[in-house]
């Protein structure tokens, strides 16, 4: 009888100790980014953020979990598309992640498939936001990067502009854009595309250089297109004032890895470095970075971990309401309305944010400098000024 006492006894424990763990699984979160090959920086940036969003949401909800399952895709469409349908198959609450506009258009369609909400801040081209997903939200948009490029340019008050850009989609549609921005506003511009797999950029900023004389050169690229061009450039010494950048490029890795490279190269960025937090959460974000990850948080981490929390807050919302199950989720994202570690985020029909607007900063020494508009700024911006007339 005892014996048999300590063994209901055991068999409870046990119980108890698996109902403890699958309480502390409430929701499982999907996730898919470039974990290693050519953009890997970013898409373990953007994982670190997602990270610290989960991590926060289960020390503030005892009683729902999360648990974070991330696939690496490599940055392949086939492997992106076949990680949102194995992580559908688990049966992930939503999907948080992707990185490039072509990696996420047909990830988030198979997403849509499933009925699975598909949140990101990985890619900005317009189309994503013009296909009718029901379940595909993110928080960031070319027009927001448009408008801090060309807002810097016009304060250069420069008047010939050279874009060089990766003919894939989101890259050309932001350089086309700004083309069309400057151009109206009277800046002669030229524009070079060139492959995502290029190597030699010294025939491109050759070219640019004897044929352009710009006064800036603008790169619409990746973190791989970037150095490839400022080491042609510090070969070629184009006479040029100023070399401006997009996103992947104002970031604490880029500082640290390439320092001499990128002096006085300008690109988006929400935060300067050292990053700088005002807020409870802000704060609170900057000490749970530091905790899990022993850095400072870029701007990378910084959109992961907002799409994140978002999503989260509006998951915790569905299953008190009693939608979660049935579909709610995207109707309660929809109703967002906050302000955030990058401002204000309010979904349209779309599922856009078009509250987004991005920042400007340079590097300047060991630090990267918010430069652009003038109300965040943190320090002034060195111009006329590049790598190779330091």
């Amino acid at each position: 009888m005892i014996a048999a006492m300590r063994g209901f006894a055991v068999l409870a424990t046990c119980l108890v100790l698996a109902l403890g763990q699958a309480k502390a699984e409430d929701f499982v979160l999907g996730s898919h980014l470039p974990l290693t090959g050519s953009l890997a920086q970013v898409g373990n940036g953007m994982h670190e953020g997602i990270q610290v969003a989960v991590d926060l949401f289960n020390r503030e909800n005892q009683g729902h979990q999360v648990k974070l399952n991330t696939i690496d895709d490599e940055s392949s469409p086939a492997k992106a598309v076949a990680a949102v349908e194995r992580l559908a198959s688990e049966r992930v609450v939503a999907l948080s992640g992707g990185y490039g506009s072509n990696i996420i258009g047909p990830a988030s369609e198979a997403a849509a498939k499933a009925k699975l909400v598909y949140i990101t801040s990985g890619g900005v081209g317009p189309e994503l936001s013009q296909r009718g997903l029901e379940y595909f939200f993110r928080i960031n948009n070319t027009e927001g990067y448009s408008k801090a490029v060309t807002g810097l340019i016009d304060d250069m008050g420069v008047k010939k502009v050279s874009i060089v850009y990766n003919n894939k989609e989101a890259t050309t549609d932001l350089a086309r854009t700004v083309e069309k921005t400057l151009s109206d506003a009277g800046i002669k511009v030229s524009s070079l595309a060139f492959d995502g797999g290029h190597a030699d950029f010294k025939p491109l900023i050759n070219k640019v250089k004897l044929q352009d004389h710009p006064d800036l050169i603008l790169m619409s690229g990746y973190e791989n297109d970037y150095i490839g061009i400022l080491r042609a450039g510090n070969v070629l010494k184009p006479d040029i004032k100023a070399i401006v950048g997009v996103w992947s490029l104002a970031t604490s890795e880029m500082n640290n890895k390439f320092n001499d490279l990128v002096q006085y190269v300008y690109g988006t960025s929400m935060l300067p470095y050292p990053a700088e937090f005002a807020t409870p959460e802000a704060k609170l974000f900057a000490e749970t970075y530091e905790k899990l990850y022993g850095k400072a948080p870029d701007y990378l981490g910084q959109f992961g971990y907002v799409q994140t929390r978002l999503l989260l807050q509006a998951v915790l919302r569905a299953e008190n309401d009693g939608t979660l199950g049935k579909g709610g989720l995207a109707d309660e994202l929809r109703k967002t309305d906050e302000e955030t570690l990058i401002g204000r985020v309010k979904f349209d029909k779309n599922g856009d944010n078009p509250e987004f607007a991005q920042r400007m900063g340079q590097h300047q020494g060991n630090k990267v400098v918010l430069v652009w508009p003038a109300k965040a700024a943190t320090g002034k911006m060195v111009f006329p000024a590049t790598p190779w007339s330091k």
